[in-house]
């Protein structure tokens, strides 16, 4: 199979420059047409060279996890910043085929039941959850932070990152019911019952996080206004005054978003407020690269907005403000690879060397699709009336400053 590959790598190289050092000791030097970056490989098995020639998109993945296909005197990250934009380029034949495939059946696969979501959220979010402890802010935000400016700490953009999305909640008076969706280890919601007197109902399907979340809101006596549940939002029968959901959007399922959007619609009162905070894609519906989709996130996928908002268009709903979030999530996954990288001994002592690749793949490949690859955030702020916020932003803006002056004094 080197000689397949060796072709393969031909034709796929246009952009930078690829070294490879085949598994019998032969180097070989793909030299794109175009400049760009330098990296090099090495492949110490026959049956990796296979893997790659067949399906490049999945082995490549599987293959850096199991150690037999090594950056050699560079970095992964050097790597993928050879590999990533010869990948948006296209060139390889199979691999265009099979993404086409995965394109066309997206709408075809099974719709995240009740017992899929579930088993879907499991395996990524309840793993140990000394992990996140090792690589996530203190308040375990596994989302976007929102970097006012370029020196903020990983800590203060995650606070403006649920200041902003506050703002646009409109907590204009205390006692406001709030269901937070896909509520993770609890620091929206209690960020919200703390500093805005709301009553939040915080509702996930990982029974980690719920025990986390549960257990900080009673530590913070916060437990008179939050109560977290391992609940689908699919099942709940009563309304709420403001909905809130960050980074769940993404597992909702292509089949799934006007049943989402009508169930918001359901859940929140007339004069209801709804937040949707969401990874996305600038440019049109694509499809999960194969790789992410069996070993980080099942059944996840990142949302262009001309496919979301055919969805909202279908329910009456109002999208009254529409904020895209371009580098931002770029800039805090490189603050999640340093502080995973500094703690990387203590990652292997949870788990071993194939899920410390795994997971550094899963990282450094997901700040480069922030850079290069066109993916987003967005946020849509959502009413059932059409006068349910303001007819101008100011208000946001207003909110959003007077909190900052508080946490400022309160830091």
């Amino acid at each position: 199979m080197k000689s397949v590959l060796d072709a393969l790598l031909k034709r796929f190289i246009y952009f930078g420059t690829l070294s490879v050092t085949y598994s019998d000791g032969t180097v070989r030097q793909y030299q794109g047409e175009r400049p760009g970056h330098k990296a090099a490989v090495r492949i110490l098995t026959t049956a990796a060279e296979r893997a790659l020639a067949l399906k490049p998109a999945l082995a490549f993945g599987e293959e850096y996890m199991d150690g037999t296909v090594v950056p050699d005197g560079c970095s992964l990250e050097d790597v993928l910043w050879v590999v990533i934009p010869n990948v948006e380029r296209g060139g390889l034949l199979s691999e265009d085929i099979s993404g086409k495939l995965r394109y066309v059946s997206r709408v075809l696969r099974p719709l995240n039941s009740l017992k899929r979501s579930r088993s879907n959220v499991a395996h990524h979010y309840d793993l140990n959850g000394s992990l996140y402890e090792l690589f996530l802010d203190k308040d375990r935000q596994y989302s976007c932070a929102y970097f006012e400016h370029d020196d903020m700490s990983l800590d203060d953009a995650q606070v403006a990152k649920k200041r902003h999305i506050a703002a646009k909640l409109k907590l204009d008076r205390p006692g406001l019911e709030v269901l937070d969706i896909g509520c993770g280890w609890g620091g929206m919601a209690l960020t919200l019952a703390r500093d805005y007197g709301a009553k939040v109902t915080g509702i996930t399907l990982s029974v980690e996080q719920l025990q986390v979340a549960q257990k900080r809101a009673k530590e913070e006596g916060l437990d008179h206004l939050v109560s977290f549940e391992l609940l689908d939002y699919r099942t709940l029968q009563r309304q709420f005054d403001r909905i809130v959901s960050v980074g769940m959007f993404e597992h909702v399922g292509v089949r799934q978003y006007e049943t989402f959007f009508n169930h918001v619609k359901r859940l929140v009162k007339q004069d209801g407020v709804a937040v949707i905070h969401s990874i996305g894609r600038m440019d049109g519906p694509g499809m999960t690269n194969p790789w992410i989709s069996k070993y980080i996130f099942p059944g996840g996928y990142s949302p262009a907005l001309s496919e979301t908002l055919a969805a909202l268009e279908q329910t009456g709903l109002w999208l009254t403000d529409c904020e895209v979030w371009r580098l931002h999530y770029a800039k805090t996954l490189a603050h999640w690879r340093v502080r995973f990288e500094a703690n990387r001994e203590k990652v292997r002592a949870l788990y071993d060397d194939r899920f410390v690749r795994m997971f550094e793949l899963y990282l450094v490949a997901s700040e480069l699709a922030f850079r290069i690859q066109g993916h987003m955030n967005f946020q849509l702020q959502i009413t059932r009336d059409i006068e349910g916020v303001p007819l101008t932003r100011d208000y946001m803006f207003d909110a959003e400053n007077a909190q900052r002056a508080r946490d400022e004094k309160k830091a």
